[in-house]
């Protein structure tokens, strides 16, 4: 039985609240879902992967690493894009940290086979 799993990658450098920390890889996380779906006559309809419908009706895994950079943000989103694994980048608005700029403050990289997530995030140190 092959295993999927989700890794969320905040940002350690930014000094995000512990609750804001939570929210932001709570939108990383459901995005990752919703970005290929579509609203029509009340129903929300997405598109899954064998993958994500494992980890939907099986295992739920989820790990959360950082990072300490927004460089280092972008090239974890642009590993998981170049070797097609599902991600979702996160910008806050700003509203009510980092001085109204939007700010890159996560990603959530799958849900996906481990191998495939692993490959991409398996050397970040938990958060």
């Amino acid at each position: 039985m092959r295993l999927a799993k989700q890794v969320i990658v905040m940002r350690k450098d930014l000094g995000m609240r512990k609750g804001k920390m939570i929210a932001q890889g709570a939108h990383a996380s459901l995005r990752v879902l919703v970005e290929g779906g579509t609203l029509a006559d009340g129903w929300f309809a997405f598109a899954v992967t064998d993958a994500m419908t494992s980890w939907l009706t099986e295992r739920f895994t989820k790990i959360c690493v950082s990072v300490d950079s927004d460089a280092a943000l972008e090239a974890i989103v642009e590993a998981a894009r170049r070797a097609g694994v599902p991600c979702a980048l996160v910008t806050d608005s700003g509203a009510t940290e980092f001085h109204g700029v939007p700010t890159k403050t996560c990603c959530a990289i799958g849900p996906a086979w481990v191998d495939e997530v692993d490959a991409i995030t398996g050397g970040l140190p938990l958060l």
